[in-house]
């Protein structure tokens, strides 16, 4: 493939992953986006970052989006030339929303709009090296398809199925000020876990794609979890306690990814979002969206 366009521009969706019992597998996007456009250049390459990560980013060539860029580009057998990015970012980084898949996702995408071939360069095939850099698919898919999605991997190749979610089904992000990075949230988890576990979470898993799509009222019992969120709870001792109360009042809520946030199934009315501020928590309402997509430049 060769590159045909030196400017292309990109939007990519927030998500969380697992959706608490469908662990590394179950993902759905949110309605908090990062755009990020890129321009070819012969030198070296520069970025911009306007909001989330403006201060704690890399500004160079080890950049996510640049690094994923470069790799896609070899990977494709493409030349790699610099990169300027601006990066408009409303995803937050370090609270379980999918920054990193959103990061991926942007790179790749920006790729295939720079070599000028989405028919041969397939969302498929998009998805397929996100989730291979990200090594699990569960935020990939909702990055790069949008919506709910459930997620699996069969040889070499990762696969996806979009979920018909209800339009009843509402969402809301209760977002912390604390960050938790990835790596340490999966450090807590343990090699082996009973197996009473295991097949409760199966279970749920199922149930969920259930609710999801047919019986919301049965989102409480769906949503719970025993395969990773009791592990990580004294990496985010503030987020597992409400989580805890949130649940013990019937709210069908889960750890948003690996957290801190939480993902609520359920519309929070002002009189809760004071509650939850007064908690440290900020409410993001989500809605149902496509995934990453093109911008006109």
């Amino acid at each position: 493939m060769r590159i045909v366009k030196d400017t292309a521009r990109v939007k990519v969706p927030a998500s969380s992953g697992n959706l608490g019992p469908g662990f590394d597998s179950m993902g759905m996007a949110h309605d908090v986006w990062d755009e990020v456009s890129a321009t070819l250049t012969t030198g070296a390459s520069r970025v911009v970052i306007l909001g989330e990560g403006n201060n704690t980013l890399p500004k160079d060539d080890s950049h996510l989006i640049v690094r994923t860029m470069r790799e896609t580009f070899e990977r494709l057998g493409a030349p790699t030339p610099g990169i300027d990015l601006v990066c408009r970012n409303s995803i937050p980084h370090g609270k379980g929303m999918g920054s990193s898949a959103a990061a991926l996702a942007a790179g790749v995408m920006l790729v295939r709009e720079l070599l000028g071939a989405p028919d041969a360069f397939t969302k498929d095939e998009v998805f397929n090296i996100v989730a291979d850099y990200e090594g699990h698919p569960d935020n990939a898919a909702p990055a790069v398809y949008g919506g709910a999605t459930v997620s699996w991997r069969e040889g070499d190749r990762y696969k996806t199925a979009q979920l018909p979610v209800l339009q009843k089904v509402k969402t809301t992000l209760l977002v912390p000020d604390e960050v938790l990075l990835t790596a340490a949230a999966r450090a807590a988890l343990p090699d082996m876990v009973p197996l009473v576990d295991a097949a409760f979470n199966a279970s749920r898993s199922a149930l969920m794609v259930h609710a999801l799509t047919q019986d919301p009222e049965l989102l409480f019992a769906a949503t719970d979890d025993r395969l990773h969120q009791q592990y990580r709870a004294e990496s985010m001792v503030h987020t597992a306690a409400v989580l805890a109360a949130l649940r013990e009042a019937g709210w069908p809520a889960v750890v948003s990814g690996a957290g801190p946030s939480i993902l609520v199934f359920a519309e929070v009315d002002p009189a809760m979002a004071n509650i939850f501020a007064q908690q440290g928590f900020r409410t993001v309402d989500s809605k149902q969206v496509r995934g990453a997509h093109a911008v006109d430049v």
